[in-house]
């Protein structure tokens, strides 16, 4: 049977040896490399443990630090732009873009061709938005309808005036397209909290003033020098622009809202040319 020594100050010497302290074993005034070795690991651990108390975790590799003086602040610039719906490039070729989705009632009258309304309406589901169109054609929208999958795919289209609820929310922001005729009669869905409501109307009508005044955003495509003149009236456009309404090519439209006047063009992708043809003002 073997005998298992250890050692231990003031006890057996190294390698079991027996020794004494001050004997010829160890110096009494020496640590053994093990001892030593025992000592410096206590040591590390009891300064990485306050490092870490303290919050600033393990050491690693040392890098400058990412400061920036207040005077600089002003030259960052991010590249931020409007959040909604691209409906086409203004005179200096850069993306207009409408946020439809809103925490506010938003209503928009287009005075134009339907081939806008349901560009309008492509882009506006893209965006995650559902669309419900209520019209008295329906099968002006059924080619779209079956492109996005028969209505499982964000867009279903409702006769006039049985449009339900659409429960919208900032999840499930909706859009609502009428496009009931040049008398549209007033909507059983109205806009509300993230519910836009877009109004389509072929030509200026007598119901056209009630439905620019509650309108946050117009649109005017090409019309007739008479009704641009009487748009005029109605909306205090300046007189260049009611000379140029009668003028607009097809898919170029005037946005106007209380403090802006902008004239966009919408340019198609291959797959609405595809779905819907080229630009045209008239159906």
């Amino acid at each position: 049977m073997t005998a298992m020594t250890t050692r231990t100050a003031g006890g057996p010497g190294a390698y079991g040896a027996p020794g004494a302290a001050g004997g010829p074993g160890v110096p009494g005034d020496a640590q053994s490399p093990a001892a030593a070795g025992a000592g410096a690991s206590q040591s590390a651990g009891r300064r990485a443990h306050e490092l870490l108390r303290t919050g600033f975790g393990l050491l690693g590799p040392r890098h400058g630090r990412h400061t920036l003086s207040a005077d600089d602040l002003d030259t960052l610039a991010l590249p931020i732009g409007d959040d909604g719906v691209v409906i086409g490039v203004d005179a200096e070729g850069q993306p207009a873009v409408l946020g439809l989705n809103r925490p506010t009632p938003y209503d928009v009258v287009l005075i134009g061709g339907l081939w806008t309304a349901q560009v309008f309406a492509l882009r506006a589901a893209a965006t995650g938005a559902r669309v419900a169109v209520e019209t008295g054609r329906a099968q002006a929208w059924t080619q779209m309808v079956h492109a996005m999958g028969g209505g499982q795919n964000g867009l279903a289209v409702y006769d006039v005036g049985r449009v339900p609820p659409q429960g919208a929310s900032a999840g499930t922001p909706v859009l609502v397209v009428r496009d009931c005729g040049m008398r549209p009669p007033r909507g059983r869905v109205v806009s509300g909290p993230w519910q836009s409501v877009l109004t389509l109307l072929p030509y200026l009508s007598p119901v056209a003033p009630r439905l620019l005044r509650q309108a946050r955003l117009v649109g005017v495509q090409r019309i007739s020098p008479d009704e641009a003149g009487e748009l005029g009236r109605t909306m205090g456009l300046p007189r260049a622009d009611v000379d140029s309404l009668p003028t607009l090519a097809d898919g170029i439209t005037l946005w106007c809202s209380d403090r802006d006047r902008q004239y966009v063009m919408t340019q198609p992708t291959d797959a609405e040319v595809g779905l819907l043809g080229t630009p045209r003002r008239m159906d």
